[in-house]
């Protein structure tokens, strides 16, 4: 069953690698994803509506739920700012390696709990791989100083919250909810999230014309990620399944140098590895 869950956990890493390169891609990251979770509600609701059928649903199922729809569509909010300010092999191994940093974190200083040696290991590399994709620039003033690219790395950390909000709130909801309906219901409380910012916009049109191959390929492999990543939730631990799912920020890295043509490559892949590497540490020894 592990093998199994490794597996779907590595293709699920390639294909949300994939469409957050379609997003990237795209002439409106919010108009973008907001079509796109209207393609991913219309191709899935049918098996969702199906898997709910045969399931009896308590109230604490509804309520873990919506609360996970509402950490999904903030989510998607951030991920389409993100992309606005920075770069596919920049943003994206950045916001997916602060959600496994910041767990154990927490608990060491927090919770009063103990990482090895190996766990803290993991731990500097993943801040070393943060650190690095953080475009360093000269700063203005007249000692050639150096400087953060804060924006981005704010917008990392937030998504990092979420995505660390939406994992565990998704692992209890697997209770009570059959993947497929807790996946659709995601794309729900996603279209909602957008909904609040495009639906202001007059070219909702326009980024359809120009980009709706991608839409709707998107469309199918968004969610298709999303639940291998719950069977896997599924079929192992969360402690050990959420780690391993970062692998898709060295796909992310290769994806916006090869395709996009983005600067800094040797830089970037460096910390890619760093920020898997210490993913992976932290996912056996944390």
């Amino acid at each position: 069953m592990f093998s199994i869950a490794v597996l779907c956990i590595v293709v699920s890493g390639f294909l949300h690698a994939v469409w957050n390169l379609f997003t990237k891609k795209s002439g409106n990251p919010a108009i973008f994803l907001w079509l796109l979770q209207w393609m991913a509600i219309v191709f899935y609701l049918p098996w969702a509506l199906v898997s709910l059928a045969n399931h009896s649903v308590p109230f604490q199922g509804w309520l873990f739920l919506m609360c996970g729809m509402l950490a999904h569509g903030g989510y998607v909010l951030l991920l389409s700012q993100i992309y606005v300010v920075g770069d596919l092999s920049q943003a994206y191994p950045m916001m997916r390696g602060v959600s496994p940093l910041l767990v154990p974190l927490l608990g060491t200083f927090v919770l009063d709990e103990r990482l090895p040696v190996p766990g803290w290991i993991g731990v500097i590399g993943i801040i070393l791989g943060i650190v690095l994709l953080g475009s360093w620039r000269l700063g203005r003033d007249t000692r050639g100083r150096y400087r953060l690219d804060y924006k981005v790395m704010g917008l990392a950390l937030a998504v990092g919250l979420a995505i660390t909000t939406y994992t565990v709130l998704d692992k209890i909801t697997l209770r009570y909810v059959p993947p497929v309906t807790l996946n659709d219901a995601t794309n729900v409380g996603n279209l909602v999230a957008l909904s609040l910012v495009v639906l202001r916009s007059s070219v909702i049109k326009e980024e359809w014309q120009a980009h709706w191959k991608t839409i709707v390929v998107g469309g199918l492999i968004s969610p298709g990620s999303y639940l291998l990543f719950l069977v896997a939730l599924r079929l192992a631990p969360v402690a050990q399944v959420a780690p391993m799912r970062e692998i898709g920020t060295v796909f992310g890295t290769i994806l916006g140098i090869a395709v996009l043509k983005e600067t800094d490559r040797t830089r970037r892949l460096v910390a890619a590895e760093l920020i898997t590497g210490g993913v992976i540490l932290l996912g056996i020894f944390g």
